[in-house]
């Protein structure tokens, strides 16, 4: 297991767990973000699990079962996908660094655990 797999997992998992704790808190930013999208509050916890989801199959995967960490890592990249593409459909261009930021960590985890 290379040094720099290892980094980056532990900053997407951080960064993960970071924005789902505030979905599910319900931040304000992360409610102003949605409704911009036509994302319904309704369906905020429900990202947040996908994303706790994620954060913690990339850490079961990097201390334990790698092949969950792979799989987490393709369902980052594919829900990361979805939300640049939302943002896009929606023509919502001011702030889609945010998830194409995390869709940057999701590509960087998964490149990285293939190349293992």
């Amino acid at each position: 297991m290379s040094i720099a797999l290892v980094i980056v997992t532990v900053v997407a998992i951080a960064a993960n767990g970071g924005i789902a704790a505030a979905d599910f808190a319900r931040a304000e930013f992360v409610l102003a973000n949605s409704a911009e999208v036509n994302v319904k509050p309704e369906w905020v916890p429900w990202l947040a699990a996908l994303k706790t989801a994620g954060a913690a199959g990339l850490l079961i995967g990097l201390v334990a079962v790698p092949p969950l960490g792979l799989a987490a890592a393709v369902g980052l990249v594919l829900f990361y996908v979805g939300a640049v593409a939302t943002h896009v459909r929606t023509r919502v261009i001011h702030n889609i660094y945010f998830p194409a930021g995390y869709l940057a960590l999701a590509v960087a985890t998964l490149g990285l655990t293939l190349a293992q």
